[in-house]
């Protein structure tokens, strides 16, 4: 049986290649894939969430590996439906959410790896969403740094993209490449397993289920299409000419001004050189230069167009029409929209604007001109600054005051920490100073509310020096001691230097480990040997969903499985079925390991 990663590099070689795969069902029977996918999603939190079944990772082994295969050999698996529960989106409405079971999380890991080494090499360089190396910060520093000379926005969003795949057209995409009719079965058998709501089963018609595992990379490769038509099809139409045309109305300045050099009328020649710094050297107007960009990030994608605004909505007419037509999507109508370049669009949480020499913002010289700029959007600061005021000040968060001073310093330090790396890339970065104010006397003030004291003295009682990259900042930071032996834990806020990073890279997926053996549980596993008893009879995983479940301070209370677990930091334990058993049963299992 081939290694997991020669298979997962060979895949890789033939979609580099645009060779189309023949046999891509039998590689479901190599134990070494299910294994790094076991591996790859384990620590998961929703791993322990159960599905429409009681299964979870917990009594995860090689046995239950080795009955999967069987029934995907022998094309007897069926996909379970999933459980529906809802979850709150920013406009107040629900979003459906689908929870798998586990073995049909295993399954889809699996598919989801098969799919994603042959199809990621053959995705367009435009498509960040979903893919690894690639995220937010990626597709906008591609809009930053290529974008110049941007008139037209045309933002564009699909209407509910994930509930609106098409079977039909998912399958044909995946049949052109893929020549296996077993693996398009297995592809079809999970879109259509359907879901429970209420404990009622409700047919799936349509649509990748949100919180499946390869729903992800199967919209890419659906979405794929659209790529295609935009950079084969539109692009080259709508992209003429090496350079504009040089504007009549800064020409019409060259005779003035050297006649005023020559003359020697300085004063005449400072207010013509001002004039004409305001006029773009290049004829906007110019009806043979043309550019049209594009990127997208899942289903949100957005174009810059130089050009006549009436020829951007025909860009946006087609892209409607290609949509409807060729992937039965629409368009949603609230979110796509066309913007001038000055007035800015906004394009996964930023603000981006074709920038000039006069905005209040930059006040550059005019080289600034047309370049394209990231922003802190303004109602997402004041939004943020929200949460943490009552009555326009910063006010105590009361719902943390149960928790330690640990805690809650590092809740208000994970919270402002993910806000200020997300918009590194913004020139206006600098704005979150008011943040960090508004978030800094939040946290003192609970602080001090929980320990009827005062503000002052809690600032007096955290507030130390880090070293940065920047030098020495101030910031505040709560320890707690674990023994003579064990550094200290430690929470901060701040201390973060607010100034822009072009190159700041936040991607969505860690990078694939190189091997199944490079996991430490995977090996354990495969050393089949319990970890209490030292017995190799039916060897099985315990999972447990945090490390606080093992209540980890000692006592007599305490089971000595969990005792031996909180040693060693482990969420995991490989033991035999009987002490898996005495294990869920209550009774302490006897360490002899």
């Amino acid at each position: 049986m081939q290694n997991a990663q020669t298979v997962l590099d060979i895949l890789r070689k033939r979609g580099r290649e645009g060779l189309p795969l023949d046999r891509l069902y039998r590689q479901l029977f190599n134990p070494q894939l299910f294994l790094l996918a076991y591996g790859r999603i384990y620590s998961n939190h929703g791993s322990m969430t159960p599905g429409a079944t009681e299964e979870t990772v917990d009594g995860m082994s090689l046995g239950k590996i080795e009955q999967i295969i069987d029934a995907l050999r022998h094309e007897r698996y069926i996909f379970s439906p999933a459980r529906r529960t809802f979850i709150p989106k920013k406009n107040g409405t629900l979003r459906p959410l689908g929870l798998p079971s586990w073995s049909d999380k295993l399954v889809a890991e699996v598919v989801r790896m098969l799919l994603d080494a042959y199809y990621d090499v053959q995705f367009s360089d435009h498509s960040h969403g979903f893919r690894p190396g690639r995220g937010c910060h990626t597709a906008l520093r591609e809009v930053a740094e290529t974008w110049k000379g941007t008139h037209w926005f045309i933002e564009g969003d699909i209407a509910d993209c994930f509930g609106s795949l098409d079977f039909t057209v998912m399958l044909t995409a995946l049949g052109e490449n893929i020549h296996d009719g077993r693996f398009l079965a297995l592809i079809h058998k999970m879109l259509t397993a359907g879901y429970l709501q209420d404990w009622e089963w409700h047919a799936t018609l349509s649509g990748a289920p949100q919180g499946g595992i390869a729903s992800p990379v199967l919209s890419n490769i659906y979405l794929h299409r659209l790529d295609e038509f935009v950079e084969t099809v539109l692009v080259p139409e709508y992209t003429r000419g090496k350079s504009r045309a040089a504007n009549p109305a800064y020409r019409k300045l060259d005779s003035p001004i050297a006649q005023a050099k020559q003359s020697g009328d300085h004063l005449t020649l400072r207010k013509l050189r001002q004039r004409r710094r305001r006029i773009p050297y290049g004829n906007p107007q110019d009806p043979g230069y043309r550019r049209l960009r594009y990127v997208r990030y899942c289903d949100d994608f957005l174009l810059g167009f130089s050009g006549p605004i009436t020829e951007a909505e025909e860009i946006k007419k087609r892209i409607r029409q290609f949509l409807k037509g060729e992937l039965k999507l629409e368009l949603s109508e609230a979110k796509t929209l066309i913007t001038h370049a000055r007035k800015g669009a906004r394009f996964l949480g930023y603000h981006i604007v074709a920038q000039h020499a006069n905005d209040q913002i930059t006040r550059q010289n005019r080289a600034v001109n047309g370049v394209i700029g990231l922003r802190v959007p303004v109602d997402v600061l004041t939004t943020k600054c929200a949460q943490y005021m009552e009555r326009g000040k910063p006010a105590s968060q009361t719902r943390l005051l149960h928790r330690s001073d640990y805690n809650i310093m590092a809740r208000f330090g994970a919270e402002y920490r993910g806000m200020v790396q997300y918009y590194l890339l913004a020139s206006n970065v600098h704005w979150l100073n008011r943040l960090h104010w508004v978030m800094q006397t939040s946290l003192l003030k609970t602080l001090a509310h929980k320990h009827n004291s005062k503000v002052i003295k809690m600032s007096r009682k955290y507030k130390v020096k880090i070293e940065t990259p920047e030098g020495l900042r101030t910031c505040l930071q709560a320890c707690v001691e674990r023994g003579p032996r064990r550094n200290p834990l430690v929470a901060t806020f701040g201390g973060i230097p607010l100034k822009r990073q072009r190159t700041a890279k936040i991607i969505d997926r860690r990078p694939v480990r190189s091997t199944p053996t490079g996991s430490e549980l995977i090996r354990r596993l495969r050393h089949g040997e319990c970890e209490l008893c030292g017995s190799a009879d039916k060897i099985q995983v315990h999972h447990v969903r945090k490390l606080a479940d093992l209540q980890c301070s000692e006592g007599p209370q305490q089971p000595a499985w969990a005792v031996f677990m909180a040693k060693k930091r482990r969420k995991t334990l490989v033991v035999c079925a009987p002490c898996h058993d005495a294990i869920h049963a209550g009774p302490p299992a006897t360490i002899t390991a």
